[in-house]
């Protein structure tokens, strides 16, 4: 099993991606949900195949997000443009996790991110409707969604607690700690806007 740290907050598990496609997906459902084999079986029909090349944007700001993805291989991001026109990254999902533009998933308000792949990606993705259909027909799934907002809630405090209180340096030095497979994986540029850096900055971090 991945380091659950690796998830952003330490809450919502997450797992290794050496599975067939919906094998991971049933793992990674039963690590967070105390689901039958009847309704496990029900939930995954529900989830589609989707196969993206790098730099495919799969929600641009402004549209109303659709879908949830869970990441069987690569990597998949959400991310803000500022007032000055630069990227800030807010999230970033490897294999075995989910991902979404969730404040827009959940109230069908217009995104204020966007939603990327930064790698050739194999996705599994569940629409809106029937995400919700399944919340208000089991129990066990209703408890995972709540365990997904609560996820969300502690990841971004963490992190906004992070930018406000922390140096540059020990936010790169929790980084290291704790999210490893970014570094080994993502360029400068993006790890600078998701650490809220200059990438002049995060090279000199780097270069220590």
């Amino acid at each position: 099993m991945k380091d659950s740290a690796a998830t952003g907050g330490g809450y919502f598990i997450a797992l290794d991606a050496k599975m067939t496609m919906f094998s991971q997906l049933k793992k990674y459902i039963r690590l967070n949900a105390a689901v039958s084999e009847t309704d496990l079986n029900e939930i995954v029909t529900h989830f589609k195949p989707l196969t993206v090349k790098k730099n495919r944007l799969l929600l641009s700001q402004s549209e109303i997000c659709d879908k949830l993805y869970f990441v069987n291989k690569g990597c998949i991001r959400t991310y803000y443009i500022s007032k000055n026109g630069d990227q800030k990254t807010r999230f970033i999902a490897l294999e075995g996790t989910v991902v979404t533009s969730l404040s827009s998933f959940v109230s069908r308000s217009p995104s204020f991110e966007f939603v990327d792949a930064l790698e050739d990606s194999e996705l599994l993705y569940i629409k809106r409707s029937n995400f919700y259909k399944l919340v208000n027909a089991m129990p066990e799934w209703k408890k995972f969604y709540i365990k997904l907002l609560e996820f969300a809630y502690f990841y971004q405090n963490k992190k906004i607690e992070e930018l406000v209180t922390l140096s540059a340096g020990e936010r790169y030095a929790i980084l290291m700690k704790e999210r490893p497979g970014y570094v080994q994986r993502l360029s400068n540029k993006i790890l600078a806007s998701y650490l809220d850096v200059t990438q002049e900055t995060f090279s000199r971090l780097k270069s220590k």
